[in-house]
């Protein structure tokens, strides 16, 4: 078995790639459990940029998988506008290299770490929807809120949300997953739908589960 290997468990590919067997899914416990079956193909790659590369690659197909389930359910879940990712910064090789950052009084070099956490940054991932905010900073909106606290945050109404970041007008109600590998957040996922309280717990459960998958699957 090549080095980086991840032996999931042996899934029958489905004969298109568009092909996600959602098509006829009635329920959200049905559809949810089925799209993550299909992440677990993840494998991961050698090299620092083929790793990227992959990981990239496959959060896009995820982020495709969740707007289509979506958009195949009754309202409000077929009012979802935007699914994607944001991921930290230090995740993507080219901005890895070691940092200047201020402890008390000297001055550190910090090799992709932060001594405060509020200085963490969350860059603008594979996604459906309309443009986005490109930067986001950890503690800030619903997306840095949730991965500050390494929670899920669900909001039935985004206006109503102290320092809610308005990338899309339209959407009104918000669910931020985040992607914790060894205690961090190395990524969120982020859903957004046009009516409030869009989401609700069964939509919490099957995104942590997705979650987990993609931080065991995936090389961070």
């Amino acid at each position: 078995m090549p080095p980086g290997y991840i032996n999931w468990p042996k899934v029958t590919p489905p004969k298109y790639a568009t092909d996600s067997m959602i098509g006829t899914a009635p329920r959200r416990h049905i559809l949810f459990p089925l799209g993550a079956v299909k992440r677990r193909s993840i494998q991961a790659a050698s090299r620092a940029d083929a790793r990227v590369a992959r990981r990239t690659a496959q959060l896009a197909n995820v982020s495709s998988l969740l707007w289509h389930a979506y958009s195949a359910l009754p309202a409000p879940s077929s009012s979802v506008n935007w699914t994607g990712f944001y991921i930290r910064d230090d995740k993507f090789p080219t901005l890895a290299s070691s940092q200047e950052s201020i402890v008390r009084t000297t001055t550190t070099t910090v090799s992709t770490t932060y001594s405060d956490p509020r200085e963490q940054k969350l860059l603008l991932g594979p996604f459906h929807g309309k443009p986005a905010c490109q930067l986001i900073f950890f503690g800030k909106g619903v997306c840095g809120t949730a991965a500050m606290k390494k929670e899920t945050v669900m909001v039935d109404d985004v206006l109503q949300f102290p320092g809610h970041i308005a990338c899309d007008a339209d959407s009104r109600s918000e669910v931020v997953v985040p992607i914790i590998v060894g205690d961090e957040t190395v990524a969120i996922l982020d859903i957004d739908c046009t009516e409030t309280a869009g989401f609700d717990d069964v939509d919490k459960k099957y995104l942590e589960e997705l979650a987990v998958i993609l931080a065991e699957g995936c090389d961070w």
